[in-house]
């Protein structure tokens, strides 16, 4: 990570900030938090800064003081950061799209690189099916409102069959990953860890992955009122992430194995699984939001979200123009 980054995170953040607060009630000193509670999945680059600490480290000067919490899955976190239980945490493409549809008032503060590869559907070793096209008519198991709806519903468009010709069952991984070894399922769209767990353990096959399909950015977020309140911490969280993300690209074998008691998976799995993640963390961009807006009208028109959503109005600078435009009227 070159010198200039976290500088560049923190600037991008903290100019949104002191602009918003023309227009806000409230300043930063006043509202001043020293908590900062985080929700993380069972994988990825904030169980890595969880298990080494460096967080703690760097927000002990500052007299904040952090606090985690595991969720299940994407959805299942953001409801947690909608209801107030959480202020900041990673997930994939889709769950950010289903919980700003829901009213959710998060803000999208960074992203990690495409990771395709990283989320595949897979089927029993000994499955007929070969291709994506033969899923028409079968049961296929994942995680509503996460990243792999979006790689079934892009998969399934490409092999020229409707996602309402499929028999979709909403499942967490734990209880997806039951239903597929017993073979009540035909299919499971699934993403990592659970992904490499599910091939190494019990053979299942790739009927198809996200190269060439989706980006599957992982992105962190935060809720609106933390971002606004706290954007210090959120920037030093950030450039930790960055550290950390660094840090595993380069000792993977290290990260496998600090991962490895965290959540209980050995380390040749999960050596697999870093393989295929995307490494570095930047401000999220008008690409990035723009890829996020595609899959945003994607769900709308299929009728998995109830209303079109503009991605923009889940950051920090579009709540600014929000303000602005409705100032001038």
């Amino acid at each position: 990570m070159s010198n200039s980054q976290p500088a560049k995170f923190r600037s991008t953040i903290l100019v949104a900030i002191l602009s918003l607060t023309i227009f806000a009630p409230f300043t930063l000193a006043q509202n001043a938090d020293n908590v900062i509670r985080i929700g993380y999945q069972k994988y990825g680059t904030l169980v890595l800064l969880k298990a080494r600490g460096g967080l703690e480290k760097r927000l002990a000067p500052m007299h904040v003081e952090v606090k985690w919490t595991e969720f299940p899955a994407g959805p299942q976190l953001l409801e947690g950061l909608n209801v107030g239980s959480i202020d900041f945490g990673t997930v994939g493409e889709a769950p950010p799209i289903f919980a700003q549809a829901a009213g959710a008032d998060l803000v999208y503060v960074g992203n990690e690189p495409p990771a395709s590869a990283g989320e595949a559907i897979l089927v029993p070793k000994d499955s007929p099916i070969k291709t994506v096209a033969e899923l028409k008519g079968k049961k296929v198991a994942l995680n509503k409102g996460s990243n792999v709806h979006f790689l079934l519903v892009k998969l399934l468009e490409k092999a020229g069959v409707q996602y309402k010709d499929i028999d979709p069952v909403f499942l967490t991984p734990a209880d997806a990953r039951a239903a597929f070894e017993r073979g009540s399922v035909d299919a499971w769209a699934i993403w990592e860890p659970f992904f490499a767990a599910a091939q190494r353990q019990t053979g299942a096959r790739i009927l198809a992955d996200g190269n060439g399909v989706v980006s599957n950015h992982q992105f962190f977020l935060a809720s609106r009122t933390y971002a606004s309140k706290r954007a210090d911490v959120v920037a030093i969280i950030l450039e930790e992430l960055a550290d950390v993300d660094q840090w595993a690209k380069s000792n993977p074998k290290d990260a496998a194995a600090v991962l490895s008691p965290q959540i209980g998976l050995d380390q040749a799995t999960l050596e697999l699984a870093l393989s295929r993640g995307g490494y570095g963390v930047t401000p999220v961009s008008d690409a990035v939001l723009a890829e996020q807006q595609k899959i945003a009208d994607s769900f709308y028109d299929l009728k998995l979200i109830p209303k079109r959503i503009n991605v923009r109005d889940a950051t920090l600078q579009g709540a600014l123009s929000a303000t602005q435009s409705h100032a001038k009227r």
